[in-house]
């Protein structure tokens, strides 16, 4: 779940920012959150990221059988027949 931060800039600023940004072909938006992603990755340790970040990680999805599986597994399967065996001679007699 993500969490939205606010933060308080002068208007005048922001404006000026927000200008010499388009330049660049960025956004305040997007410098913000880059900066944010460094502030995480150089100030929480290493195993800490690595345990919320898998904890981030979505389960992964079952695969989806391909258009020819599917109709391949609608066909209705063929009834097997079976000949009797024949009877051994044990040589009864």
């Amino acid at each position: 779940m993500k969490t939205e931060i606010t933060i308080s800039f002068e208007s005048e600023q922001l404006d000026a920012l927000e200008f010499s940004l388009r330049k660049e072909n960025t956004t305040v938006q997007s410098r913000m959150e880059d900066a944010l992603r460094q502030l995480y990755e150089t100030t929480v340790p290493e195993s800490v990221r690595e345990y919320v970040d898998s904890r981030l990680e979505p389960a992964p999805r079952p695969r989806r059988n391909s258009r020819a599986q599917r109709e391949a597994l609608a066909q209705p399967i063929p009834p097997i027949t079976l000949s009797p065996l024949p009877l051994q001679n044990r040589g009864d007699g």
